[in-house]
């Protein structure tokens, strides 16, 4: 059974850090092109960064320079730093394969309000 579960959310002020952590499971982890999407109330999902399995990476130019996706292929784990956040980075966000994948986790809420 595929899995994601999402970790790391929070309340942070504009300008602020914070580290999402997406346990993975069911999955060929070593080789899936992992993404984190993030989907921001009255919008629909959107995909923000992208890992391959040789770990190259891409991020949407919203947050290009600021986030940074990597991965811990022994653990199944992918994580997103987020850095500088601001009031627009506010949403839910939610890792999955990519392409993904009918298999949703909870997500995590990102919060970025003074």
């Amino acid at each position: 059974q595929v899995q994601f579960v999402e970790s790391g959310g929070g309340l942070v002020q504009p300008g602020g850090s914070l580290r999402l952590s997406c346990a993975a499971s069911g999955v060929r982890f070593v080789i899936a092109s992992m993404g984190w999407y993030r989907q921001a109330p009255g919008k629909e999902r959107e995909l923000v960064a992208v890992i391959t399995g040789g770990g190259i990476t891409n991020y949407v130019d919203s947050v290009k320079g600021r986030f940074t996706i990597s991965r811990n292929n022994a653990r199944y784990t992918v994580f997103l730093q987020m850095n500088s956040l601001r009031p627009e980075d506010t949403a839910v966000y939610y890792c999955n394969m990519q392409p993904s994948i009918m298999a949703w986790g909870q997500g995590t809420q990102v919060t970025v309000s003074s």
